[in-house]
């Protein structure tokens, strides 16, 4: 199929009305609604928007390719508009715009037109291409210099192709793909093979597009390959790459920085690979960093609920302790609401959450519903969040299980087998497996939280002392988000002690970092001085890794430093008895403590204090 096949006469605009962005899609959109080419223009134009909210499609160089693959369009096509004065479209490069392509890809199981367009994405590449757009006097005569160009291009890749066969192994190899994987992929594809041209590199390049991957890389490339280039903002296949050098990046950087990312890979620079596990062909979850990546997948798309929800719940404190108690003096409808919205809806789907996008973690898409319905089941069922992590990895390894035993129906049996066998033996295990499960969870947890809620004195002190430093060992990393994890289980238990202690112990180390470089300004360069300033503000909303920059320019002195003072303030936090109802927010929720909030505070600011004193005499002074 050719460009023109799609690029009617009648959808092109060479002097649009459009002032800004959303006037230019709106005009495109019209241009392809009122000659039939949508289904629902409504639909087609919320899809452009979608992409647009990703990435911006102004790719630079006074281009812009806004698209979408949607069910809301009848026939393939793509509508030109041309802006002689130029448009404001969030471009790449920051310049004004002034060619527009609007790509209507249809969805079907003919999706010739695919490669097509992403051909005409391709086109735009060329300097002296654009240029003849801009200048074209008619209708006719820019489809002539499409058609021309495009069959220029043809004449190329065929001479590219019967090449290809002669050369040895490439120096090294690149993917690319972006989200809709009509524009952006093949772009940074032409872009980086281009410039390795340019540059006398031999490179190959594997495209992650609508219409799948093409030009797959093989074993033996990857091996004798010097490094791989991932520009891709979409799921790569990674696991292959393993112990080989790979720079990974934005497909936009492909785009823009195609020169760049290549004499990265040739001078050796990218870091290597290491496997995660459960990748395709391997084994999964078979070590510690694969389960890992499984169980952060869920806490960190359980996070929204967690905070939002919290801080609703900590809000309905304001207006009084027992301001959600209908019939209690201090009951308040506004507060009520707030406590409903953030604690039983919000809360209540949190586990449920957090197992489901574990058991897509392992087994993408089929281990999503039974992990989530084995997760709501252990809420329901008071199995709390150790019900969810167990119903979350029960889910996603139910669900490659059941995968491996159907894998060899026939080929008749692949529609009906994702739709109907993969759902119903997936919920039908993991619903059974947990329904067995939930009641001596339950007991577990309830155990746990007795347990906790006893610990006074040495013990809790000992407690807060743990969970408080393990929040500064890495700022962020595993450590600090095991002590995170086992704080938001507290509180869905009921027992907010521990949290209080979490959140003290991450407040700490940026506010300390802070201290440090006002108080002790000769031992920290220019730079870190800037720096330590915005650490306030970090430290004070609970940004714990605000002192990652800090750690890694000194970790022998700072971290010790950030550990202790942490330490310091988690262990008092408990001693004092402070409880958090709110995961997050660090002084928008000091408020909502449980106990004296000014004790709560008192304890930050001595851990702060001691960690600030011991990298400030710890620290050598700075030469000049």
């Amino acid at each position: 199929m050719r460009i023109t096949e799609l690029l009617g006469k009648e959808l092109i605009i060479l002097e649009a009305e459009a002032q800004t962005k959303e006037q230019i899609i709106e005009e495109l959109a019209n241009q392809l609604g009122n000659n039939h080419y949508l289904h629902d223009q409504k639909q087609f134009t919320q899809a452009i928007w979608d992409r647009e909210n990703q990435t911006s499609t102004g790719i630079g160089d006074h281009v812009a390719i806004p698209h979408a693959k949607t069910k809301a369009v009848s026939k393939p096509a793509i509508a030109f508009a041309r802006s002689k004065d130029g448009i404001d479209y969030d471009s790449l490069d920051g310049q004004p715009t002034h060619l527009f392509f609007m790509i209507a890809a249809s969805e079907g199981a003919n999706n010739d037109h695919l490669q097509t367009l992403s051909r005409l994405s391709t086109l735009l590449m060329d300097e002296d291409f654009r240029n003849q757009l801009m200048e074209a006097n008619s209708i006719d005569e820019l489809i002539e210099m499409v058609d021309a160009k495009e069959q220029e291009k043809l004449g190329e890749e065929l001479a590219d192709n019967s090449s290809s066969s002669e050369e040895k192994g490439p120096e090294i190899l690149a993917v690319t793909g972006c989200p809709t994987g009509i524009a952006h992929t093949y772009m940074a594809a032409d872009a980086l093979k281009d410039k390795a041209k340019a540059l006398g590199v031999s490179i190959k390049v594997e495209t992650n597009g609508s219409d799948g991957v093409k030009n797959r890389l093989t074993a033996e490339e990857i091996e004798q390959a010097k490094a791989i280039i991932v520009a891709s903002d979409t799921k790569v296949e990674m696991e292959r790459f393993a112990g080989k050098q790979v720079l990974r990046k934005a497909v936009t950087d492909g785009i823009r920085k195609p020169e760049e990312l290549i004499q990265t890979a040739i001078n050796g620079e990218a870091s290597v690979y290491q496997s995660e596990g459960g990748g395709e062909g391997a084994s999964s979850g078979g070590s510690r960093s694969g389960f890992y990546k499984h169980l952060m997948n869920g806490v960190s798309n359980m996070l929204p609920f967690v905070v939002g929800g919290g801080v609703l719940i900590a809000i309905s404190f304001f207006f009084g302790i027992h301001s959600a108690e209908q019939g209690h003096e201090q009951y308040n409808e506004f507060a009520a609401a707030l406590k409903a919205i953030g604690g039983e809806y919000g809360f209540g789907l949190m586990v449920a959450v957090l197992a489901g996008f574990i058991g897509m973690s392992i087994a993408d898409r089929p281990g999503f519903a039974p992990a989530m319905i084995g997760g709501f089941m252990a809420s329901s069922g008071d199995a709390g969040f150790l019900g969810g992590l167990v119903a979350g990895f029960l889910g996603g390894y139910v669900a490659l299980l059941v995968k491996r035993l159907l894998k060899d129906l026939p080929k008749s049996f692949d529609g009906i087998k994702t739709i109907l066998f993969y759902p119903v033996m997936n919920i039908f295990i993991t619903g059974l497996i947990m329904y067995v499960l939930i009641e001596p969870m339950a007991s577990i947890m309830s155990g746990l939280e007795s347990w906790l809620g006893g610990l006074t004195g040495a013990n809790a002190l000992l407690l807060g002392l743990i969970l408080g430093g393990m929040m500064a060992v890495d700022m962020g990393g595993p450590i600090n988000k095991t002590a995170f994890t086992f704080g938001i289980a507290m509180i869905e238990a009921g027992n907010l002690g521990p949290h209080a202690a979490v959140m003290a112990g991450g407040m700490v180390p940026p506010l300390a970092l802070a201290l440090a470089t006002t108080f002790f300004r000769k031992k920290f360069t220019k730079e870190e001085q800037d720096a330590g300033k915005t650490n306030y503000a970090l430290g004070a909303f609970f940004i714990t890794e605000g002192a990652i920059p800090f750690a890694a320019a000194d970790p022998g002195r700072v971290i010790p430093s950030i550990v202790v003072g942490s330490a310091v303030a988690g262990g008092l936090s408990m001693l004092f008895g402070a409880g958090l109802p709110a995961p997050h927010g660090g002084v928008f929720v000091i408020l909502a403590i449980e106990g004296n909030s000014w004790l709560y505070l008192l304890a930050i600011l001595i851990g702060a204090v001691i960690s600030a004193l011991m990298i400030g005499f710890w620290k050598k002074p700075i030469q000049k």
